[in-house]
């Protein structure tokens, strides 16, 4: 999942971008309205964390733009200013949710998850590819009945994989969904990934679903003997 933030306050904005990608998750951040819209017009976000009160265009402006560009991507405002009139004026703005500051990272992340929950075209809690599972809810992966120990990274990377599942992603969009950073065709990160997760995921014993797709990238999915 990518995530935009927008928070002026350079502090607020570390501790919000850290403990999202403690989570697995891959995060921009932009430090001012004008920035915030243009990243927003310019990437794919699964959704974005707004502060209301930012130099250039305050948030409720750059929400109502993008709403009139057809830009539906989940906005969680945060702000200062936690009155009624304030929280109607976010909502009606376009925003899927309002979270009043001082909030604690962990009220942020479970409110960033029930917006996503509620994105999702079906209501889904697990992924399943042939007789692998992720339970979006728990974090946990499990094959052939036995638990997964997956890391934050490896996590993040097989929800992707499974979520485009059957079609194959390129290494491009792995980078941008998964890291938090513009792809460098020289960096091997991503065939590095790759092989843990397979080691993990297709033991000996198992008919392999993740696959090399050439010319593509990779893909998982259960394929023809």
């Amino acid at each position: 999942m990518r995530i935009l933030i927008a928070e002026d306050e350079h502090k607020v904005a570390e501790q919000m971008a850290q403990g999202l990608k403690s989570e697995g998750y891959s995060v921009d951040v932009a430090n001012d309205g004008d920035e915030a819209q243009w990243l927003a017009e310019t990437n794919p976000y699964d959704i974005m964390v707004f502060d209301v009160m930012m130099p250039g265009k305050d948030g409720f402006t750059v929400v109502r733009h993008l709403r009139k560009k057809n830009i539906v991507t989940p906005v969680i405002f945060v702000s200062a200013r936690g009155e009624i009139e304030d929280r109607v004026r976010g909502l009606d703005a376009g925003a899927d949710d309002y979270l009043t500051k001082p909030f604690s990272l962990t009220e942020l992340l479970a409110r960033v998850r029930a917006v996503l929950r509620r994105q999702r075209p079906t209501p889904v809690n697990v992924l399943r590819v042939g007789d692998l599972e992720l339970d979006l809810l728990s974090r946990k992966a499990r094959r052939a009945n036995e638990e997964i120990e997956l890391t934050n990274r490896e996590y993040a990377l097989l929800e992707f994989l499974m979520g485009s599942s059957p079609k194959a992603v390129s290494k491009t969009a792995i980078v941008e969904h998964v890291w938090d950073q513009h792809f460098d065709s020289q960096t091997n990160v991503v065939n590095v990934y790759i092989n843990y997760l397979r080691k993990k995921i297709d033991r000996p014993s198992l008919r392999p679903l993740l696959h090399t797709v050439r010319g593509v990238g990779f893909a998982l999915r259960e394929e023809a003997p």
